[in-house]
């Protein structure tokens, strides 16, 4: 494997793609296919903007939980 294709692999491994999306992205590469492969990378980022974005929503609920309880605290 050469160097490119090995840092890709890791890197999506890193970004959290499962095998497949993995082998898929390697076979757009190898094919020298780049639009299909950036459409492939920007699909799995939208994914993870969507968990991000997600994940912000739960964390804002559980804040907004923080500061109502340690408002009825300090009532007491």
């Amino acid at each position: 494997m050469n160097v490119q294709k090995e840092n890709l692999t890791i890197t999506l491994s890193d970004a959290g793609f499962d095998q497949e999306a993995i082998e898929k992205a390697e076979q757009l590469w190898e094919a020298g296919r780049t639009r299909d492969l950036i459409r492939h990378l920007r699909l799995r980022r939208c994914e993870l903007m969507d968990m991000l974005h997600e994940s912000q929503k739960r964390v804002d609920c559980l804040d907004t939980l923080i500061r109502q309880t340690e408002k009825t605290m300090e009532t007491k």
